[in-house]
């Protein structure tokens, strides 16, 4: 109840008639069942905008902690809200537990749910798009769900003449669902799952038309890699073109 107060009474009409957001290719998500929306990552307001222009309900992974509301009364509304509109817990802690982490995702499609997912990881730091990581092939391989790739633009946030943050005219271009199903035994195969979040990510940029880096935004971010050692890692496309890997033993061809 409260994902459509919310959406319809705030969002929605701040996305259409305030940003005068726009979306195309809105016809590539399934009416029902499970699926992956997978997009590139400029601005913060894409989780809100995006969700606001669809029909159906969409599902964003928050940080776990989040849910907890520990601290003051600010988090406390922000877990209240996330529990309220549907979110579901996200275990970012990295190794064996964020992989246990990604279960309240994996059922939420399960049970038929449009899951949002960056498979950046955090906002590009400029503009380009960098490396995917493979959380968005487990997921799908795990839960048996298409993922659509999604281009984001415009959405960052700019001052009106008066100081107020604002979003001038985002546009979101939805692509056609990227069947996994026969690369299903790669669900636990290192080299299997960075070769499907590849070809997501291609498929992203694709529609995006963004310069690819072959780092880590985070990395970036975390002044870890310098921006001239970004630039160094610059190619055509993610993956570079690599063909799949042999399927593990047992799978299927």
């Amino acid at each position: 109840m409260w994902y459509e107060v919310f959406k319809n009474g705030l969002f929605r009409p701040l996305s259409r008639f305030g940003f005068k957001a726009s979306v195309e290719g809105a016809e590539h998500i399934p009416a029902t069942g499970g699926a992956l929306l997978a997009s590139n990552h400029l601005a913060a307001g894409e989780t809100f905008i995006l969700p606001a222009m669809l029909k159906r309900p969409v599902i964003f992974p928050a940080k776990a902690e989040l849910f907890a509301g520990k601290g003051g009364f600010g988090t406390k509304i922000v877990a209240w809200f996330l529990k309220a509109v549907g979110m579901v817990p996200l275990d970012r802690s990295g190794g064996r537990a964020s992989l246990d982490g990604l279960a309240p995702v994996v059922k939420a499609l399960e049970e038929g749910g449009l899951v949002g997912i960056y498979p950046e990881g955090t906002r590009s730091p400029d503009g380009r798009l960098y490396k995917g990581r493979t959380g968005v092939a487990r997921l799908a391989l795990a839960a048996g769900v298409p993922v659509i790739p999604v281009a984001a633009f415009d959405s960052q946030t700019v001052r009106t003449r008066i100081g107020i943050p604002w979003v001038r005219r985002p546009r979101f271009v939805i692509g056609e669902p990227i069947d996994l199903s026969a690369y299903a035994a790669f669900h636990d195969d290192h080299n299997g799952l960075r070769w499907v979040t590849d070809q997501v990510m291609c498929a992203i940029q694709d529609l995006s038309g963004q310069t690819y880096v072959d780092a880590y935004g985070t990395s970036v971010k975390s002044g870890s890699l310098s921006a001239a050692e970004a630039d160094a890692r610059v190619l055509p496309r993610p993956g570079n073109g690599a063909e799949p890997p042999a399927l593990p033993a047992g799978g299927l061809s």
